[in-house]
């Protein structure tokens, strides 16, 4: 006949929910640790503020939609300026309510400032305003940036004049930045201090990366 030691089994359960309980703990604890780690490292992006300028018509919609998914992603609010506060429209079928116009945007009140490509960012090469806006953010210390042909209003500006830049792979584009100063690197993404340029969509997640990257102090 098979006995049982009540109390000793008892007691052994007991035990063996407690190295249940602290094995799990075990295991979650590195979760955890990953899950306040990228929540830390969102908050260290909330609170930024990036102003991105679309062409009215023809920007280049990955490069508009990638870099913006992936800052806000991070927390950063986006605002987008244009020429027009009607619906921008996109080179492959995108269309975009800009916020503000261009002549009312204040860079001063941002972190970042992108000028999107596309056919259509042409529009802002001999910009004054765009011009003034690209200078004045600058002088504030905050970060510039441009992707695809948007580049050349960067060097229209003066501000690519002894710097290491890229730019949409065409020769006219290419030109226009090396008659202004410009030191082209022919890079996919080219960052110099402060500004940062792209050569045009296959670019638009790693210039992404390097805009967070820059908004991050790295």
């Amino acid at each position: 006949m098979i006995s049982f030691n009540i109390k000793y089994v008892k007691v052994n359960i007991k035990y063996f929910k407690i190295g249940y309980f602290l094995l799990i703990l075990l295991l979650t604890i590195p979760l955890l640790r990953g899950i306040a780690e990228a929540r830390e490292g969102k908050k260290m992006l909330k609170g930024k503020k990036a102003l991105f300028i679309i062409a009215h018509q023809n920007f280049r919609d990955e490069e508009y939609s990638q870099p913006r998914q992936a800052l806000e992603k991070e927390g950063v609010q986006v605002t987008v300026a244009s020429s027009s506060l009607n619906k921008a429209k996109g080179m492959l079928g995108m269309t975009v309510q800009p916020d503000i116009l261009l002549d009312q945007a204040k860079v001063e009140e941002y972190d970042l400032v992108v000028f999107v490509g596309g056919s259509g960012s042409s529009e802002y090469w001999k910009s004054a305003t765009a011009h003034q806006m690209a200078r004045r953010a600058l002088e504030e210390g905050k970060i510039v940036a441009a992707i695809c042909i948007a580049p050349v209003t960067l060097a229209e500006a003066g501000i690519l004049k002894g710097r290491k830049a890229t730019v949409f792979s065409s020769p006219k584009e290419i030109e226009l930045l090396k008659a202004k100063g410009a030191v082209y690197t022919g890079s996919a993404v080219e960052r110099d201090g402060q500004i940062i340029t792209a050569s045009g969509p296959d670019a638009a997640s790693s210039f992404a990366k390097t805009l967070i990257q820059a908004l991050s102090g790295q």
